[in-house]
């Protein structure tokens, strides 16, 4: 056994097989300012593996998590379609859950308040728990009390003491970004009522792997997730799944509701174990699922250089759309500057002036767009494919179309 190997962060055991080595990259989130640019630009190993006993598909923690989020540039509110996701949730889970003035809502890694400023609209009482303190402040301004922490255990217990009782905890797209998995499950039996229920949203694995999503793996994404493992887990940590259902958002989520083991008894759902199936049938509880992927990864990337190659040859001006973490995982892995990208645009004001960490594009608001007129306009974001397009469509009176990255690149109609 290879001295040092990594070992599974749920589990222990060794990871030995690998899923796809992504070279060294720089943090996907740390955008540079304009005098950063000449100095040296720290970059770390981006590997994926997948742990043999467990089938947990992970990446190393290279850094440490506060050194990511301590201090951090993605707010939700600036995605209106994120922000509709969230108030139709709201919306379901006051329903379903028949909550009102007596509940309590808490989200964890609850950001700007994207989430949980819809229950405060119904007079239900909220508390955010978010790392990040210039987010936080953020949320506070709105009306969402908000409590500046890493979540976990020695949190949970906090909490407990002082006297939170959660009706629904929610951890929308958090679940992947927590190095120690262990620690971040067991806080949540300490928080949850005997009848209170957790709702987890996360990227599917099975859509990663079938449509070669390999962009979304970046260094603040500790964990791909499956069903199967998730379900491993919280049966580690006196949890218990009892209904699924899968969405849309980023590429193909799924949103587990979830209740603590020892409370009160839930009928499994026809849902989670149609989604259970499909898992076993695909094969994520055998390592040979995972192979070849680092291979379709590849030709996803010679894709993508030879529409950049090609335009260029033939004098044309691509930008591309977006600065999300998962683009400058695209960028960087295909080797990808400004010899064959023009510049990015965003909408989020607290990315605009800034540079792509690794590509050091500049990024500008998306008025940029109709001051250059450029050819092609390459989606990053492309889970918000239909907002983008629709917000900016008017690139189609000079001519400029739309383009998407993956599973293979494609110029749109």
């Amino acid at each position: 056994m290879k001295v040092g190997a990594p070992k599974c962060r749920f589990c222990g055991d060794t990871l030995s097989f690998s899923l796809v080595d992504l070279g060294s990259t720089p943090l996907a989130n740390s955008f540079l300012k304009k005098e950063e640019l000449a100095k040296p630009e720290p970059s770390y190993p981006l590997h994926a593996r997948v742990c043999g006993s467990c089938f947990l598909v992970q990446v190393e923690p290279v850094v440490p998590a506060s050194h990511i989020f301590g201090d951090y540039l993605y707010f939700s509110s600036y995605s209106a379609s994120w922000v509709a996701h969230a108030k139709n949730f709201a919306a379901i889970a006051t329903d379903r859950w028949c909550l009102g003035a007596s509940s309590l809502v808490m989200e964890i890694a609850s950001n700007d308040g994207y989430l949980l400023r819809h229950f405060v609209q119904k007079g239900i009482p909220v508390l955010g728990i978010e790392p990040a303190a210039n987010v936080a402040a953020v949320a506070e301004a709105v009306g969402v009390k908000t409590k500046v922490a890493f979540f976990g255990k020695k949190t949970g217990q906090q909490l407990a003491t002082e006297g939170y009782e959660a009706d629904l905890v929610v951890a929308n797209n958090v679940l992947a970004h927590v190095p120690d998995i262990n620690d971040f499950l067991s806080g949540f039996s300490l928080i949850l009522k005997s009848t209170g229920v957790l709702s987890i949203e996360f990227p599917h694995l099975l859509k990663l792997l079938d449509n070669v999503l390999f962009d979304t793996i970046y260094h603040e994404h500790y964990s791909y997730l499956s069903l199967l493992t998730v379900e491993r887990m919280l049966a580690q940590h006196n949890l218990r799944a009892f209904d699924v259902e899968y969405l849309l958002t980023h590429g193909g989520s799924l949103r587990v509701w979830i209740g603590r083991a020892d409370g009160v008894a839930r009928k499994e759902t026809a849902a989670l174990q149609e989604i259970r199936q499909q898992e076993l049938n695909a094969g994520l509880n055998n390592l040979s699922a995972y192979q070849g992927f680092s291979r379709k990864v590849d030709a996803a990337k010679t894709s993508l250089r030879t529409f950049l190659e090609d335009a260029k040859l033939a004098g044309k001006q691509v930008v591309v759309y977006g600065a999300p973490a998962k683009g400058n995982t695209l960028l960087n892995t295909c080797d990808i500057d400004d010899r064959l990208i023009a510049y990015a645009v965003d909408v989020s004001p607290h990315k605009q002036g800034r540079f792509l960490p690794g590509s050091h594009l500049p990024i500008y608001a998306p008025e940029q767009l109709r001051a250059t007129r450029p050819d092609y306009v390459l989606i990053l974001p492309w889970n918000l494919e239909i907002e983008i397009i629709e917000k900016n469509k008017y690139i189609r009176e000079w001519g400029g179309r739309f383009v998407l990255p993956l599973p293979e690149t494609r110029v749109l109609p």
